[in-house]
């Protein structure tokens, strides 16, 4: 049986954070029910009562949701089951679009849910689905705030650094049905899947969440504040009587590997090989997992989306490889997409992206009593007589305290092994960080790191990085305002560096309004940052004001203004036989954004750049058109264009991509991406073919294609680079 209970809303103007959250009771049942998404027809759901009562966060806060919600809560000895009905007066209307794996739900009618299971109110696991059945998963820390920071215009992201890690898949099901009461879905979580603490009696944090994609509504269990979303597990309610079972996890994910791979300089011949390898999981405790894996592959991830660099600093490329994302976030320490102290692409990867062999690694990760730790070793193969094999450590521990606060170390090492290693050939980088949380809204975080690296010498503070900021983030108001510095001869080799030499100050401030007509939200903002070198030149200066227009109808107008300054100390080549000269640079431009919106099955972004460039100017145009037929299939074609006039030469460059995507059923899909770089001088294709099994395992088909186009040396002896990968692995749970 499930008790559900929900507390008053108080007074009607009791702010929604300070409301009492909501209660309820999990019940626990010797069978499972079947597994069909038919929640009201299974018996198995008889005895458990409905946790209802959802309250609006958009589009009027706070306000009952326009659609009823149920939620039923149970368990076996060995699964955790959530049934969701979402009552809908008019089915026909619901919004369904892409079933492939982890396709994104804000944008259709979908249901979510998130498990803070240590009840320590920052980390949590999040499951959801669609009406199409799509598994959703991820991993929430730092409540969805990442390591802080502003890169860019300040946006957080999705990556294993960004605070939400939607590239962890664990192993669960779900199945949904629609009807003409609306559309209801059947999850079963194995309790294996997830880490919760020791003992059998367990009380977690758990939110859910309902979208309503044609009344542009987001409405939640436990009600949140417009700032805030499903991440916010300070917030969550909770659910008890959830008895665990003891930790007896202990999986093996074998796999085979053919590849015929054609690459060279033409005429070149092709070859053939073979590869095993696997992973392993096993539970050292409930709260503590060891991975394992030998002659580590990664053929099935997609590649890069190519960039273009018109600038002098280092480009950031995401992590995508399964094995290093999976707890990614507690690893993470620095800010993220600026400064990493820690980032995974350095192992098994070279410096322009070609794969360098992995031999075997394994990770330690979870709670040890009071703290988080995270242990990692990976060795890689030499390539060839130029690269040496190299081992790599990271070790990371932390402690979550009271009101969102935290503090932790981090130590990584890189030690080059083999006959090709020169001597003293290492790199290590030591960290620590803290996070303070104030009242309800307000967060300080920092941290400080060195770096050392053999036969480098010179005063201490060139080598030490740090970071110190403050987040509020009220209601109708958002302030972040930040300071860091980073040391010259800073060098994390493991970790990642946008420049370095530098000292930076940021500060951005958001309003937010409702108006009652028109527009759904309203979000006039300025951000401004700032690099100073070190001798007190500055490179780098940037303020951004503008207004986001949201309205009723989701569709989405920005009214951007950047004033840039650029001190180049050097002169670099911006395109091929086109250099900037030294100098500050001082310019304005316009930065215009429309998007229509993305609930229809045709939709499309455009992001404009007009305005001086360096010494010249520049226009730039970035459309995106996507296209959504049913719950199988979705396209999209990308293009950036920048026309650049200097007084040293005009130049144009062109960057399209395209994507397309069908799902045959929500674990078997065929994927497609080619793109088109100009200013790379190449064209790549990159299909996969996928029949997914437990936790992204299953069967995959890949095929690679990279040419040059031979635009700026039309004389370089042409290339072939081409693969045909054919994998297979399997999920084998040991002890079931």
């Amino acid at each position: 049986m499930m008790l559900a209970s929900v507390a008053p809303a108080g007074a009607q103007d009791t702010s929604i954070a300070l409301r009492p959250r909501p209660a309820a009771t999990a019940g626990a049942v010797a069978e499972g029910p079947t597994l069909d998404g038919d929640v009201l027809s299974d018996p198995a759901w008889a005895g458990a009562a409905p946790i209802e009562a959802f309250f609006q966060e958009q589009p009027q806060e706070g306000a009952p949701a326009s659609e009823r919600t149920e939620v039923r809560v149970i368990y076996t000895k060995d699964t955790l089951y959530i049934g969701a009905v979402m009552y809908d007066r008019d089915p026909s209307s619901i919004v369904v679009s892409d079933s492939r794996r982890d396709a994104p739900l804000d944008n259709v009618d979908s249901f979510r849910v998130v498990f803070d299971t240590y009840r320590d109110r920052q980390n949590g696991f999040v499951f959801g689905t669609n009406p199409a059945g799509v598994e959703f998963d991820g991993q929430v820390t730092f409540e969805g705030q990442g390591g802080g920071g502003m890169v860019g215009g300040g946006m957080q992201g999705t990556g294993s650094g960004s605070g939400f890690n939607v590239n962890w898949d664990g192993a669960w099901q779900v199945r949904t049905k629609t009807t003409e009461i609306g559309w209801t879905a059947e999850f079963a979580i194995p309790f294996r899947t997830l880490r919760f603490p020791a003992g059998t009696d367990q009380t977690w944090g758990v939110n859910f969440q309902r979208n309503i994609r044609r009344h542009n509504e987001r409405s939640y269990w436990a009600p949140i504040p417009r700032q805030f979303n499903l991440f916010r597990v300070s917030l969550a309610g909770s659910i008890g009587g959830i008895r665990t079972p003891p930790a007896r996890n202990f999986k093996l994910m074998p796999f085979v590997l053919g590849n015929a791979i054609t690459s060279g300089v033409r005429p070149v011949d092709g070859e053939t090989s073979g590869e095993v390898g696997g992973d392993l999981k096993f539970n050292l405790t409930p709260s503590l997992t060891l991975d394992g894996t030998i002659n580590t592959d990664f053929a099935q991830v997609e590649v890069d989306d190519q960039q273009v660099n018109l600038d002098r600093f280092n480009l950031f490329f995401p992590e995508k490889r399964p094995f290093f994302l999976e707890n990614a976030g507690f690893f993470s320490v620095g800010n993220p997409g600026e400064v990493d102290l820690f980032f995974s692409r350095r192992i098994g990867l070279g410096s322009s992206g070609e794969a360098v062999p992995i031999i075997a690694g394994g990770r330690v990760s979870g709670k040890a009593g009071r703290f988080n730790v995270g242990l990692l070793n990976m060795q890689t193969n030499d390539v060839g007589n130029r690269v040496p094999s190299n081992n790599f450590a990271v070790a990371r521990i932390s402690r979550d305290l009271p009101n969102r606060s935290s503090i932790g170390g981090i130590f990584v090492n890189r030690m080059a092994t083999g006959n090709l290693a020169a001597a003293d050939d290492q790199n290590q980088t030591f960290g620590l960080d803290g996070r303070l949380g104030v009242k309800q809204n307000t967060v300080v975080s920092g941290f400080l790191a060195r770096t050392r690296t053999p036969d480098t010498i010179g005063p201490d503070v060139n080598f030490v990085a740090y970071n110190l900021r403050s987040r509020t983030n009220l209601r109708k108001l958002d302030v972040d305002v930040g300071y860091q510095q980073v040391g010259k001869d800073f060098n994390p080799e493991v970790g990642f560096l946008t420049r370095d030499g530098y000292r930076k100050g940021d500060v951005r401030v958001m309003t937010r309004f409702r108006p009652k007509r028109i527009f759904q939200e309203l979000r006039p903002h300025v951000s401004v940052r700032s690099f100073w070198g070190f001798d007190g030149f500055q490179e780098s200066g940037y303020a951004h004001i503008d207004n986001h227009w949201q309205f009723k109808d989701s569709t989405e107008v920005h009214t951007g203004v950047n004033l840039i300054q650029e001190g180049v100390r050097v002169p670099f080549e911006i395109y091929p036989g086109i250099f900037v000269p030294a100098g500050d640079y001082k310019n304005a431009e316009i930065q215009p954004v429309l998007m229509t919106n993305q609930a229809h099955p045709v939709s499309f972004n455009l992001q404009t750049n007009f305005g001086g460039f360096f010494s010249g100017h520049r226009r730039s145009i970035n459309p995106t058109l996507r296209f959504r037929g049913g719950q199988s299939l979705t396209a999209e074609i990308a293009y950036s264009r920048n026309d650049v006039f200097l007084p040293q030469g005009a130049f144009v460059t062109n960057l399209v991509r395209t994507r397309l995507s069908y799902s045959f059923t929500p674990r078997i899909f065929a994927q497609s991406l080619i793109q088109y770089n100009d200013r790379a001088d190449v064209w790549a294709v990159n299909l996969r073919v996928g029949w997914l099994q437990a936790a992204n395992t299953g069967l995959f088909i890949v095929y690679n294609d990279t040419r040059g186009l031979y635009d700026f040396e039309p004389r370089r002896p042409e290339r072939t680079d081409r693969s045909l990968i054919i994998k297979f692995s399997r999920m084998f749970d040991v002890l079931q």
